[in-house]
C-alpha cells in the first residue's frame, strides 16, 4: 500500500468511524434528540456498527486499522514500523474530521442542550464556584466527543484501558492464525462484535476509549469549537486514554508473539 493510499484510508475510516461512533453518544445524550437517554447498549452496538463502517470503507486503502493501539500492535508482529507515522497521521485527522461532522449534524440540539438552564445551572451559574471548577473538569457534552471516567482513580482507569486494548490487539492478531479470515471480509465484522462486546464488559468504568485518536482527536475538537457554556475538556484525564491503549496493544502484541 502507498503511503497516500494509506493517509486517505485512514482519514475517511476513521472520520466515519468517529461521525457514527461520536454521533450515537449525541443521539443520547443531547436534548432535542429522538434517541435520548436511549442508553449504554444503544451507544455499544452504535460503536460496533461504526467500526464496522468505517473498517469496510477504508480496507481496500490502508487495511483499516483506524487506531494507533491496532497499527502499534501490528507493527511490533510484522516489526514494519516505516508506515507507522502514515497511519497516525491520517488516524487523527479523521477523528477530528468526524468530531466537527458530530456536531454540524446535531448544531441545534448542542445550541438548544447547552443553552438549557437544567443543564447550565440557570442564569448566574458560570459565576459560581462549581462553574467555574467546571472549565477545567469535564462539560456537559464532553462525552459526545471523548471518554472520561464514572470513578477516578487513576491505576484503576489506566488498568481499564490497558485490558480493553489488550483484548482488542489481541483478537485481531489472532484473525491471521485462520486462513482467509482475515481477508474475507468476516474478519472486520467479528472485529466489529468484538469492539461491542468490550464496551459491554469493560466499557463501563472510563468509556472504553480503546483507541488513541478516538479520543485525543475529539477532545482537541471539543476545545476548539464555539459551543456555548461547553465546560472544560478534561485535559487531567486526557493521557490515560492515550497511553492506557498504547500499552495493552504492546502487551498484546507480546503475548501473541511469545505464545502464537
Amino acid at each position: 500500500m502507498s503511503s497516500d493510499h494509506i493517509f486517505i484510508g485512514e482519514t475517511i475510516g476513521t472520520a466515519v468511524l468517529i461521525l457514527l461512533g461520536g454521533g450515537v453518544c449525541a443521539a443520547v445524550t443531547l436534548k432535542s434528540s429522538k434517541a435520548r437517554n436511549a442508553g449504554w447498549v444503544a451507544i455499544t452496538f452504535g460503536w460496533g456498527f461504526a467500526v464496522l463502517a468505517g473498517a469496510y470503507i477504508s480496507g481496500s486503502l490502508s487495511g483499516a486499522h483506524l487506531n494507533p493501539a491496532v497499527t502499534i500492535g501490528l507493527a511490533i508482529d510484522s516489526g514494519e514500523w516505516s508506515k507507522v507515522p502514515v497511519y497516525l497521521a491520517g488516524q487523527m485527522l479523521g477523528a477530528m474530521i468526524g468530531a466537527t461532522l458530530v456536531w454540524i449534524t446535531y448544531y441545534g440540539q448542542f445550541q438548544a442542550h447547552l443553552t438549557d438552564a437544567e443543564i447550565t445551572g440557570g442564569p448566574g451559574a458560570q459565576a459560581t464556584a462549581a462553574a467555574e471548577k467546571q472549565t477545567t473538569g469535564p462539560g456537559p457534552v464532553l462525552g459526545i466527543f471523548s471518554t472520561g471516567p464514572e470513578i477516578r482513580n487513576v491505576a484503576q482507569n489506566l488498568a481499564t484501558e490497558i485490558i480493553g486494548t489488550f483484548v482488542l490487539v489481541l483478537f485481531i492478531l489472532s484473525l491471521n492464525l485462520t486462513k482467509g479470515l482475515a481477508v474475507s471480509g468476516t474478519g472486520t465484522l467479528m472485529v466489529a462484535l468484538v469492539v461491542v462486546g468490550i464496551g459491554l464488559s469493560l466499557g463501563g468504568p472510563t468509556g472504553y476509549a480503546i483507541n488513541p485518536a478516538r479520543d485525543l482527536g475529539p477532545r482537541i475538537v471539543h476545545a476548539l469549537l464555539p459551543l456555548p457554556n461547553k465546560g472544560g475538556s478534561d485535559w487531567r484525564y486526557a493521557w490515560i486514554p492515550v497511553v492506557g491503549p498504547i500499552v495493552g496493544s504492546v502487551l498484546a502484541a507480546g503475548l501473541y508473539k511469545i505464545a502464537f
